[in-house]
């Protein structure tokens, strides 16, 4: 498949996580595992059936590694519904994130919002758009101009003129792709699977955002148990200036 199918395969995904929550009565826990709700069990097993059923292999925060997953040549790394508090909350900021890997890295994302329908997409050299429309970062270079993203609190102020946190990692990166945030930082440690973040990093990069992670380790994750500390920035003198300032304190 090249981009614009696999983006099409992910639209229907999505498309089939906002028909299971749309007769969803009982947004609460689940009972099974710890911050497990059950909007996020219907949603994974909507978005996994059409997954594998294109011939993707899938890794689920909800269900893991599919059957046969490591003998296909794409891996759609799933996260049925980011932001699962947000949701039983009716909190409007709660999303479904997949991004499809191939033996480079990202090839294809799609982050739906399934509060507001608005849409996130990025192809590998293609760049990144919401709603169709090609988006780009705020290029802010100042943290003390900034609006900075958090997940989690840090122990002190950072410098930052005004900061948020929004409670759903790829809505949240997705939100410096297009100029609304300046700025990501994730103040806990290793804390986000690939699932949370993978979506968001694309459509930064294809966007011209910069993702790393705090430690400077690969971001690319393909088993379910890897975390990592995704720090976006909306440019390269924002991400250092965020990095040096969460260096100031160790989590």
């Amino acid at each position: 498949m090249d981009g614009a199918e696999l983006l099409q395969v992910l639209r229907e995904a999505a498309d089939a996580v906002a028909g299971s929550l749309s007769g969803l009565t009982d947004w609460g826990l689940a009972g099974t595992r710890p911050g497990q709700y059950r909007s996020d069990l219907v949603a994974d097993a909507a978005a996994v059936r059409v997954l594998t059923d294109a011939g993707l292999g899938v890794l689920s925060e909800e269900s893991g590694l599919s059957a046969g997953a490591s003998e296909r040549a794409l891996l759609a790394v799933l996260d049925p519904v980011d932001g699962s508090t947000n949701a039983s909350r009716r909190i409007p900021w709660f999303a479904t994130s997949i991004c499809v890997l191939d033996g480079e890295g990202p090839l294809a994302a799609l982050v739906v919002n399934q509060a507001t329908a608005t849409r996130y997409e990025a192809v590998r050299g293609g760049g990144a758009r919401r709603d169709g429309e090609v988006i780009t970062p705020s290029h802010e270079e100042s943290l003390g101009r900034s609006l900075i993203g958090l997940s989690g609190y840090p122990p002190r102020h950072l410098g930052w003129r005004w900061y948020r946190s929004l409670g759903a990692a790829a809505l949240d990166l997705c939100a410096v792709a297009d100029g609304t945030l300046d700025g990501y930082i994730d103040c806990m440690h290793d804390a986000h699977g690939s699932w949370d973040y993978l979506g968001g990093l694309l459509v930064c990069a294809e966007a011209g955002a910069p993702v790393v992670d705090a430690a400077g380790r690969d971001l690319v994750v393909r088993d379910h148990s890897g975390r990592r500390t995704p720090v976006a920035a909306a440019s390269p003198a924002l991400l250092s200036e965020l990095l040096a300032a969460r260096a100031t304190w160790r989590r």
